[in-house]
């Protein structure tokens, strides 16, 4: 098991990771700001719940297979660099909403944010951080499993809160010449979020 020194520096990890800027956040942000809250929801159980899968996932030994084969590793990020660049260029073209109601597009699904993980660099990194670091050097399917659920379960109100802070932005974008130009600086945001892709 996870000792409970750990767990309290793996909580404070798994907090300080989610609540920070990243391809997630910004997307939900968004989609807080174009859709609202309640039809942002199952965007934000596809992160947490796809996180927590990926983590274990990996713990069990999918990261020993891409550190054996590091190209798998390295074309799975750049399909996700593609993917994003899809995203980004949705959110920017995203259609004004009129009304407050919105006329054409869809927030992202709980399936294709949960799959999302997968290719999103952050999500790699802190789950490979918190693996190596927080898991003991043989680890159990027990222990991999608490720091999963433990992730998901941190993860889930903080990723939320950018929903929700989404939502309070949509009293101030009340033009829609407001509403481009942030969905374009939202877009402009999750292609920079590429830059540790770029520099490795």
């Amino acid at each position: 098991m996870i000792a409970s020194g750990a767990l309290v520096g793996l909580t404070l990890y798994a907090f300080v990771t989610s609540i920070t800027p990243g391809p997630n956040n910004m997307m939900l942000l968004a989609s807080g700001v174009n859709f609202g809250f309640a039809r942002t929801v199952p965007h934000v159980l596809g992160i947490s719940i796809g996180f927590g899968l990926m983590v274990l996932i990996v713990g069990a030994g999918l990261g020993a297979l891409f550190e054996k084969y590091p190209m798998f590793h390295s074309a799975l990020r750049w399909v996700g660099a593609t993917y994003l660049l899809y995203l980004a260029w949705r959110i920017a073209t995203s259609a004004i909403p009129k009304g407050g109601k919105r006329t054409t597009g869809h927030p992202l699904g709980f399936l294709a944010a949960a799959a999302f993980q997968w290719v999103n660099p952050k999500t790699w990194i802190m789950a490979l951080g918190a693996i190596t670091t927080y898991l003991p050097q043989a680890p159990t399917i027990a222990a991999i499993a608490t720091l999963a659920i433990i992730f998901a379960v941190v993860n889930a109100p903080c990723v939320a809160a950018w929903a929700a802070f989404g939502v309070g932005l949509r009293r101030f974008l009340t033009k829609p010449s407001r509403v481009h130009v942030f969905n374009v600086s939202m877009a402009v945001l999750l292609v920079l979020s590429l830059y540790p892709i770029a520099i490795n």
